[in-house]
């Protein structure tokens, strides 16, 4: 049973930072998926997939993992590659370049 715990990064569609705080930890998968031969759909028999523990810091994490012997590894978190900045700061009084149309 081996686990990973990461910080999710935003979603293309989130512009705040909901849900991206806080630490997770999720299994991986033990067993492949199968394909369900009438109806065609994928199953699993592996129900820790479904679950996704979630801690407020990484060493809570980290301590839940070894608490019940799970092996783990720890995916930082990138930093953010753009400096994000309010759309008011285009019309500040004090900017450096002027704003033109």
């Amino acid at each position: 049973m081996s686990a990973r715990i990461y910080k999710p990064s935003r979603t293309a569609m989130q512009s705040g930072l909901a849900k991206t705080r806080r630490w997770c930890l999720e299994f991986d998968a033990e067993n492949a998926r199968e394909i369900e031969p009438l109806m065609g759909w994928t199953s699993s028999t592996d129900t820790r997939q479904q679950v996704g523990l979630w801690f407020d810091t990484r060493e809570e994490a980290v301590a839940y993992a070894d608490k019940h012997g799970i092996s783990y590894r720890v995916e930082e978190p990138k930093s953010a590659k753009r400096r994000s900045i309010a759309y008011s700061d285009n019309f500040k009084f004090n900017r450096v370049l002027p704003w033109t149309h």
